[in-house]
């Protein structure tokens, strides 16, 4: 898998978990530790993402 594909699969799952994270919020019975979770699982997917094109972390 090239460099660019491998980033492109790793944005679409970012996005993946945004909208999860999005669609969780709307609902008061899930659990804020699984936000929690999907939350970390995206920072670790941005980092990741950051890392592979090499852009210093801006936040």
């Amino acid at each position: 898998m090239s460099l660019a594909s491998h980033l492109d699969e790793l944005r679409k799952k970012h996005g993946d978990i945004e909208r999860e994270i999005d669609e969780a919020l709307l609902h008061p019975s899930v659990d804020d530790l699984e936000i929690v979770n999907l939350k970390r699982r995206k920072l670790a997917l941005k980092d990741e993402i950051e890392k592979l094109a090499g852009s210093p972390t801006t936040h």
